[in-house]
């Protein structure tokens, strides 16, 4: 993997901050002219350092209020198993996100619902429909204290 030198790192931490920067606004920032930002922008790109460029939503004006991390275990380690529960928590939008854990559980999921009536029912009608899932243990988010979508950049 290439290294990145400061200006890369500079570049990097204001599109976390604001990806809708022009390039113009991201050159005056980096003391550079506009070709050799757009040059280090689509390198960047390129070489997977910058995977997509996101709006980030308000989940609560969007009607889903309640987070949930749910663990999930297995009753059975196989391939197979793993590799279908993969495949299908794919299909659930109300997962954000799923992370093959080690440890006592499997997997941690990431799940925004509108209530916990919704919540009940995307457990009993969708994911507990998952072959082969053994425990489910829900937790909910009471509060929100620190929630940053940007990496931090050394």
């Amino acid at each position: 993997m290439e290294t990145l030198d400061d200006t890369d790192k500079k570049l990097l931490r204001l599109l976390q901050q604001d990806a809708k920067l022009t390039t113009k606004e991201l050159a005056s920032h980096l003391g550079l002219t506009l070709s050799p930002v757009y040059e280090r922008i689509k390198r960047l790109e390129t070489l997977g350092y910058i995977k997509q460029y996101i709006a980030v939503l308000d989940k609560s004006l969007l009607g889903q209020p309640i987070t949930t991390f749910c663990q999930v275990s297995m009753r059975y380690h196989d391939k197979a198993f793993i590799d279908k529960f993969e495949e299908e928590v794919q299909k659930l939008e109300e997962v954000q996100e799923c992370y093959h854990m080690a440890g006592q559980v499997d997997f941690m999921l990431k799940i925004h619902v509108a209530s916990l009536a919704e919540y009940h029912d995307f457990v009993k009608y969708k994911l507990s429909q998952i072959e082969n899932i053994g425990v489910l243990n829900s937790t909910f988010v009471l509060k929100e204290i620190k929630h940053n979508l940007g990496y931090h950049i050394p």
